[in-house]
């Protein structure tokens, strides 16, 4: 019986949300974006899986505004790159090396700069059918420290 729910488990944390293909995000990391409700401009600093669409994470003057891609308009100016490239790209496989956390394996559902540092977004725990009393997120900001890539 362990092992169903641990195949279970691994099948759901390598099920990508977005279905079959991966949907092409529609701003690059580092790029000055518009942002039409608030008319003014900024970068995006990342961009994670969230809903049923890719949510941009933009930074005006020391303060960050999520947005949808109906939300900005894309300069195709890329800020000169002050940190090194990300070393793991969106919907890509990975290991987790935190313990205790059933099956390792998840897949990349969004990458952000903090602090020039890369986190990816993985989802840590299953959805529950019921409300616990604390509200926890499923989803957490990892560094790249605690991913292996996996080969397939």
């Amino acid at each position: 019986m362990t092992e169903q729910i641990t195949d279970l488990e691994r099948c759901w944390f390598l099920s990508p949300p977005w279905g079959q293909a991966i949907p092409p995000v529609e701003v690059n990391v580092l790029e000055k974006v518009y942002i039409k409700p608030n008319q003014t401009f900024g970068y995006c600093l990342g961009v994670q899986w969230y809903g049923d669409c890719w949510n941009y994470i933009i930074e005006v003057k020391n303060d960050f505004i999520y947005a949808t891609k109906h939300q900005i308009i894309a300069t195709g100016n890329i800020q000169p790159r002050t940190v090194k490239k990300p070393s793991f790209v969106l919907g890509e496989r990975v290991l987790l090396k935190i313990p205790n956390h059933g099956t390792k394996q998840r897949l990349i559902l969004g990458i952000e700069l903090i602090e020039k540092s890369w986190f990816y977004l993985v989802e840590l725990a299953l959805p529950t059918f019921k409300q616990p009393l604390i509200t926890t997120n499923r989803f957490s900001l990892v560094r790249e420290e605690d991913l292996v890539r996996v080969n397939v």
